[in-house]
């Protein structure tokens, strides 16, 4: 299994444990001994909850709120990122930093199986499509910047990448990858242009008019 898809396996049967009709569980039977699914069904819950505890709310490496990356992978009904619901959020139990929203190119594909992490393999048991040219996934911080040093990342999306992304890559670097730079940039344009707006009507005088 990649290694940077690893901390996933658990994350990846959620839906499998709570809805059975996908079927992902009774193949998940035919491989993990009986005595083990306790452990695992336990291990998993944990997981789920984590993902559900209230957390301050999801940024993006421009400060604005986190778009979703992909909840929906070639119409398998799977999606990215470390909680599997489409945003490429992390927490305390993503130790691998899945942040980065990326389109995967063939050629970031072929680089990321040479260096041992082989993306494109599916893993059906763990409700792991595997990853096409086009699609778009939460990639590893460190995987991306690894991709980078090599002249090798593939193209990302600012606006559904995790603040959490800039203890591994500059803004700048990442920015130069970006797929939707315009659309970010606007959308900071508008964020400060409320936030101005905002200042102004809290420092107006009782019965004044804002600007």
């Amino acid at each position: 299994m990649p290694d940077c898809l690893r901390p996933l396996a658990l994350v990846a049967l959620l839906a499998s444990l709570s809805a059975p009709g996908l079927g992902a569980l009774g193949a998940l039977r035919m491989r993990v001994p009986c005595q083990q699914l306790g452990a695992l069904r336990t291990r998993v819950r944990s997981r789920v909850a984590a993902s559900e505890r209230p957390m301050s709310p999801n940024l993006n490496v421009l400060g604005t709120e986190l778009q979703c990356c992909c909840d929906n992978v070639r119409g398998t009904g799977i999606g990215t990122g470390f909680y599997r619901n489409g945003l490429c959020a992390t927490g305390p139990d993503d130790g691998g930093r899945h942040t980065v929203c990326v389109e995967a190119s063939a050629e970031f594909l072929a680089f990321s199986k040479q260096v041992g992490n082989d993306l494109s393999q599916p893993l059906p048991e763990y409700l792991f499509p595997g990853v096409n040219p086009g699609d778009r996934w939460c990639l590893c911080a460190a995987r991306w910047k690894q991709a980078l040093d090599a002249g090798r990342a593939p193209r990302i999306f600012l606006q559904s990448t995790h603040e959490k992304t800039l203890q591994f890559a500059t803004l700048e670097q990442l920015k130069s990858f970006a797929l939707d730079l315009d659309e970010a940039e606007a959308a900071v344009a508008q964020l400060d242009t409320l936030r101005a707006q905002m200042e102004r009507a809290l420092k107006s005088k009782p019965g004044e008019l804002p600007e």
